[in-house]
């Protein structure tokens, strides 16, 4: 048996991953990346770049993508708990504009993988929320992008937080998903 379980995604390339967790009453112990069962999963890589975030409840922080230096991102919950989104941004794919997502929290452990091509983003449910992600590309502030969060085209159906969501003014700047020239994420 690995030490990780991958569990495919209704969107090609979009896995979230289960880790094997070890624990007794000193605590707990788990690996969080592995390159060789990932690559055997389809998760290459190379990641280049390790970011943290912590956020409050209600901070919703997305949809990004990068225009160039596209990013894969590998995410997972250090502490607290977010609702996190994938969005098909591929002209090509036959699931374009469609979207998953998933639960990941430091109680439940899991790890979402978004490619190269999609858009993402997190809504943070508890009361703060510390968020880990490898990046297979670095950050290019000239190249940002992102899509309206609550853009009814997608139709991502957010958890209710328990409070009113909270964006960056970059965040609330963003156009919705028909308004996009999505020509840069052709070759996925």
């Amino acid at each position: 048996m690995g030490k990780f379980n991958f569990v495919k995604t209704p969107l090609a390339g979009v896995v979230i991953i289960e880790p094997t967790v070890f624990g007794d009453e000193r605590g707990y112990f788990m690996e969080t990346f592995q390159a060789e069962e990932f690559a055997a999963a389809g998760i290459k890589g190379p990641f280049v770049q390790d970011n943290q975030s912590k956020s409050t409840r209600g901070v919703l922080r997305g949809l990004h993508f990068q225009k160039e230096h596209t990013q894969g991102k590998l995410v997972r919950v250090v502490s607290g708990e977010v609702y996190d989104v994938a969005v098909d941004c591929r002209p090509h794919s036959p699931t374009f504009g469609k979207w998953v997502g998933v639960t990941l929290s430091a109680e439940n452990k899991k790890q979402f993988y978004i490619p190269e091509g999609f858009a993402h983003g997190f809504l943070v449910l508890s009361d703060e929320a510390e968020f880990t992600y490898k990046c297979t590309d670095y950050y290019a502030p000239e190249a940002e992008g992102g899509v309206r969060w609550d853009d009814a085209d997608i139709g991502v159906e957010w958890p209710d937080a328990g409070c009113e969501v909270k964006l960056s003014e970059k965040d609330k700047k963003h156009k919705g998903f028909a308004e996009q020239d999505f020509a840069f994420f052709e070759r996925w």
